[in-house]
């Protein structure tokens, strides 16, 4: 007498509700690999400038006054933030892709980029950038 067909095929636990764990087909998901380094602070910054003009765009939020209210900070802080938005479209592209601080301070801090989010003239923010990338990323 033969054993019927035999069917082979890779299976993994994975933890479900309740602490329960659940088996699964196929292989066990590879972890995302994580970047040495961490994102520096004035990328968080900017990027919380894009998605805050953006909530404030589709109608989530009505103001900064809420968008303080709901960050717990005050206003003239998501004022800063909101600063960054009138730097040059390439600048706050830069700024999105500085690269990971690896050691140390970062080099390029918020308080060094805010005059140039005061300043109105584009081709003068581009000047200063230049200078102080040229100081800062050696």
């Amino acid at each position: 007498m033969s054993a019927g067909p035999t069917l082979e095929f890779k299976v993994h636990f994975r933890n479900g509700d309740r602490g329960r764990r659940r088996l699964r087909r196929g292989a066990r998901p590879t972890p995302p690999t994580v970047k040495p380094g961490r994102v520096p602070r004035i990328s968080r910054l900017m990027a919380l400038a894009i998605r805050y003009d953006d909530l404030i765009r589709q109608g989530i939020v009505k103001d900064y006054a809420d968008l303080a209210r709901l960050g717990g900070v005050s206003r003239a802080r998501i004022s800063q933030i909101m600063d960054l938005l009138n730097l040059v479209p390439e600048i706050q592209g830069e700024i999105l892709l500085l690269p990971r601080t690896i050691k140390g301070r970062d080099p390029i801090r918020e308080r060094n980029v805010r005059p140039m989010a005061a300043m109105p003239l584009w081709s003068r923010q581009r000047e200063m950038w230049e200078k102080l990338t040229a100081e800062r990323m050696i």
